[in-house]
């Protein structure tokens, strides 16, 4: 019994550190919003460079819109429809 307490409290201890450590490097959360052949799609995304959260949010947006990998590709290289800040240090 002992053993399986001192388990749990490990990998609820691991699971704490990654959890903690992860939401400390997303210092940027932005929304996208993207039209791509008549559909539109807007998406949040975090990171930890504006690149970072920017390229999350536009690839999330275009998940939902585009079918393929030549209609995801394209429609992640369009300009956005907007681009929303939501959190910048």
């Amino acid at each position: 019994m002992l053993w399986f307490l001192l388990s749990l409290a490990v990998v609820g201890g691991v699971i704490l550190a990654l959890v903690w450590t992860t939401i400390g490097l997303a210092k940027y959360k932005v929304e996208v919003c993207i039209d791509f052949q008549g559909r539109s799609s807007c998406r949040t995304a975090s990171g930890s460079s504006e690149e970072f959260a920017l390229r999350a949010a536009t690839t999330n947006a275009c998940a939902l819109i585009a079918s393929g990998v030549t209609d995801s590709m394209a429609c992640e290289r369009i300009p956005p429809k907007s681009i929303t800040w939501l959190r910048r240090p």
